[in-house]
């Protein structure tokens, strides 16, 4: 079943015909360095360098080769140097697999996070377009799953944002780490490339931008490789929270957000009227997944002596199972946020719920500025709340009946500190200045 939850562009960077010419790539790579340094005749460089292309190496050669030799580089290998001729033997010579198979890795992987950079910034553009654009619509604040105090819807967005840039500070570090490849044979010591070792490492990795691995096992250790998929998982957490956020403010009882819903778009087979959350259900769940990964790229770090080789078949799963379903979240959590809809009258209708209690702090501090101790104005204030409540009445009502109250505050005041216009502190300031850095 073709996977529905991926995109074009990163599917692209983990097909097998990239990886492929991304291996083939390094193998010329290899033999210009030998022979750079004397180690093979700079002919077989040429003759293998010109072989060294997919129009040249066949998928099918290849696959056939690897079901004869049950190992993939060696069947790529092999390839190659059938087309190389006498030159052939130089193919791959004093390698190790994971010195190809590593060394294609890092660059896979900086093609793969330069994805989810784009990807992020579009993103953190869009939540920072829908700061400004709501930074002055209030909101009602929820803590516990209760009524807070007030906020603005735009300051939610701008708290996302902020989120989403520190993701950013984590990719940047992570293609720091990763940006390492190797050259250094069967337990890193080198031995097989001869005296100039470290040189042919070093022009292996100047060709691809690369730094050399200052030490080695047979394998780049994992640490490098799970620190990225750590970086990726923490993105799709960010993602879940944004995504479970619009979920919850969808609930027919919030209603003050809403994802895009298509037209024709069926949300049940059995109730017409449903207007289901699915993306944004979609994303929790495969983010849900995502986190699963974080377990076998930990698990490789502690690999036995200079490598064993139970990092190997889990990776060809885990590495690009990641990024393609992060790119993939990424991508419909910007989709999502370009058409979410918002309902500013449910939005002030949830406000009005609970007739001005959501403004007792407010009130409580004013009668502590007035003068009264800030435990006598919590108690009074809890009082009248609660007796709100119970004959469901405006908080208002309430307090201008309460002699203490009206010691300190006169009814202006009163309906003054009750606007929540006046208790959002400064979100607008914080909006303002998220935005001026953008």
């Amino acid at each position: 079943m073709k996977n529905i939850h991926t995109t074009k562009e990163m599917e692209e960077i983990f097909s097998e015909e990239h990886i492929l010419e991304k291996w083939l790539s390094i193998e010329v790579a290899l033999v210009k360095a030998q022979a750079s340094v004397g180690n093979i005749p700079k002919k077989a460089a040429d003759i293998i360098g010109k072989n060294a292309n997919l129009k040249t190496i066949k998928l099918e050669r290849i696959g056939e080769l690897e079901e004869e030799l049950q190992h993939r580089i060696l069947a790529v290998s092999t390839a190659l140097a059938e087309k190389s001729g006498e030159y052939g033997k130089y193919v791959h010579l004093g390698a190790t697999s994971y010195d190809i198979i590593d060394t294609g890795w890092a660059l896979i992987f900086g093609e793969a996070l330069s994805v989810i950079e784009k990807r992020l910034k579009n993103l953190r553009l869009v939540l920072l377009d829908m700061a400004k654009q709501y930074r002055d619509l209030i909101i009602i604040g929820r803590t516990h799953g209760q009524h807070a105090v007030p906020t603005t819807l735009g300051f939610k967005f701008a708290v996302w944002s902020c989120e989403i840039d520190r993701q950013l500070e984590r990719v940047d570090n992570s293609k720091k780490n990763i940006h390492y490849g190797k050259m250094t044979g069967a337990v890193g010591t080198g031995a097989s490339f001869g005296k100039n070792a470290a040189k042919i490492q070093d022009l292996v990795m100047k060709e691809f931008g690369l730094k050399s691995s200052r030490a080695t096992t047979q394998v780049i250790q994992r640490d490098r490789h799970a620190d990225v998929i750590f970086t990726l998982v923490m993105i799709g957490q960010t993602l879940q929270k944004i995504s479970k956020e619009i979920r919850n403010m969808q609930r027919t009882e919030i209603g003050e957000l809403e994802e895009p819903f298509k037209k024709g778009r069926i949300a049940s087979a059995g109730m017409p009227q449903k207007r289901n959350p699915g993306r944004s259900e979609r994303i929790t769940g495969i983010v849900r997944y995502l986190r699963s990964n974080i377990i076998p790229a930990l698990e490789n770090i502690p690999l036995e002596h200079e490598r064993d080789l139970t990092n190997s078949s889990c990776e060809g799963i885990i590495f690009p199972e990641t990024f393609i379903l992060t790119d993939f979240v990424i991508e419909e959590t910007t989709q999502i946020m370009q058409g979410l809809n918002v309902y500013p009258d449910k939005i002030h209708r949830n406000i009005t719920l609970t007739k001005g209690r959501f403004m007792s702090e407010a009130v409580m501090l004013k009668l502590v500025e007035k003068g009264m101790e800030r435990d006598k104005a919590h108690a009074i204030i809890r009082e009248a709340s609660l007796e709100s409540s119970k004959k469901d009445i405006e908080l208002m009502e309430v307090l201008k009946k309460k002699p203490k109250i009206r010691e300190h505050l006169s009814e202006e005041e009163l309906i003054e500190v009750l606007d929540p216009k006046n208790y959002i502190g400064s979100v607008k300031t914080q909006i303002d200045k998220i935005i001026r850095a953008r």
